[in-house]
């Protein structure tokens, strides 16, 4: 009987261990892919051509945020955040040609955001008209809470790929994040202070862009009309729209 006893506690021991073993390689393994679904991540906009490894150390091939091409970046899920209900995705990315790129992606109840990004981030067509290529962002942290901008902060310098009416931006312009009700706002300012780019951003990726320039002698504002820039007071304005 104590032998019968031994060997069904022994089995019990046993099925537990299995269990302990298979949970554990469970939350291990759990699939990168399976997690941005069950996120929610995929109907936000996030996207990639392919999702390998898994949660603790996986990659994004091609990752897309809206219509804005990341490229392929590394990811891992931070366990803290788990405990406070929020999912935080660290990415980085390593790329000669694209520049370094790091941060995180999160998702709550009813917000999400980014955190501490480091690096250039492509824009593609979002603000054209206007030649703004990329923005190079420095700890930059945005979070949308239900419609609206809940938390804004960091760096931001727009690149222009090109010249704008002779106007001389090759040091871009630059700005601190800020929220500006529902969207966040990157008010930037050129070196000389003579140009300004007001770039807002909403949680479902609309975008648009003032650009003022105070007429002077040195502007050209044929050009700038030409451009599609508008005479207002002593000021030439343009002011698009679009989605990233």
């Amino acid at each position: 009987m104590k032998s019968l006893t031994g060997s069904m506690r022994m089995s019990r021991r046993g099925r537990i261990g299995l269990i302990v073993v298979f949970v554990l390689a469970l939350v291990l393994l759990f699939p990168l892919r399976l997690a941005v679904m069950l996120s929610g991540l995929d109907d936000r906009g996030v996207s990639a051509s392919q999702v390998n490894g898994s949660v603790w150390g996986g990659m994004f091939g091609d990752l897309m945020l809206g219509n804005v091409r990341i490229g392929n970046v590394y990811a891992a899920l931070s366990p803290v955040q788990l405990v406070v209900a929020r999912i935080r995705m660290d990415i980085w990315r390593e790329n000669e040609t694209a520049g370094s790129l790091k941060g995180a992606m999160t998702v709550g109840f009813n917000a999400r955001g980014i955190d501490d990004v480091t690096g250039r981030v492509p824009v593609g067509l979002a603000f054209a008209p206007l030649p703004v290529s990329n923005l190079e962002m420095e700890k930059v942290t945005v979070h949308f809470a239900a419609e609206s901008c809940a938390k804004a902060g960091g760096r931001v310098r727009a690149r222009l790929a090109s010249s704008i009416a002779g106007l001389n931006l090759t040091q871009g312009m630059s700005g601190i994040a800020q929220c500006d009700g529902q969207a966040v706002l990157f008010p930037l300012v050129s070196q000389t202070g003579l140009e300004r780019l007001s770039l807002r951003i909403w949680r479902d990726g609309r975008t648009s862009a003032q650009m003022l320039v105070r007429s002077g002698d040195g502007v050209n504002a044929a050009a700038l009309e030409a451009m599609g820039f508008r005479r207002s007071g002593g000021n030439h304005v343009l002011t698009v729209s679009g989605a990233l």
